[in-house]
């Protein structure tokens, strides 16, 4: 079993695929972190240093060595179903679940969130909802391919765990 998640940034791909993971006994990969560790680097610093054009290919090299890997979650970026073949490539390999929010819910929990993120760093609270609702209608067309979608609206994290589990089931 390969379970993607995508969805926007703060929409809780990391924390629900953890759990999720330890749900289904898989193990859990998060993208950035499996980039950070294979580049030596953070995200941060690949976009500082270089580019998100840059940081994209690498992302898209990452990612396309999960073939190699069985019984997994991976917790993708925001972007990562948004450039090249990716969310294509993703459905071809395993199964993609849209973790979907309301920008209201995400810009709250963006500009909560104590983990800070390049793409949104030093916006006001106005700039952040601007870009987030410009993004994310963008980026809906990308996230709406994923086999499976689940409104995460007013949800918490376990409650959304086990909606996913049980669409899973069926």
């Amino acid at each position: 079993m390969r379970i993607f998640l995508v969805g926007f940034m703060g929409a809780g791909k990391s924390v629900v695929g953890r759990r999720l993971a330890k749900s289904l006994n898989l193990s859990f990969y998060d993208l950035d972190e499996e980039i950070e560790s294979h580049y030596k680097m953070s995200v941060s610093a690949i976009f500082q240093k270089y580019d998100e054009a840059c940081f994209r290919k690498l992302e898209t090299s990452v990612l396309e060595s999960f073939p190699n890997k069985d019984n997994f979650v991976l917790s993708c970026g925001g972007g990562t179903p948004c450039f090249g073949e990716n969310m294509a490539f993703m459905n071809s390999i395993g199964t993609t679940i849209y973790i979907k929010l309301s920008t209201d819910e995400l810009v709250g929990r963006i500009s909560s969130s104590y983990h800070k993120r390049p793409l949104t760093e030093g916006k006001s609270d106005e700039e952040l909802a601007s870009y987030v609702d410009a993004m994310l209608k963008k980026r809906e067309p990308f996230y709406s391919m994923a086999k499976i979608t689940v409104d995460a609206s007013g949800t918490d994290k376990e409650t959304l765990v086990e909606k996913i589990l049980q669409v899973l089931q069926k």
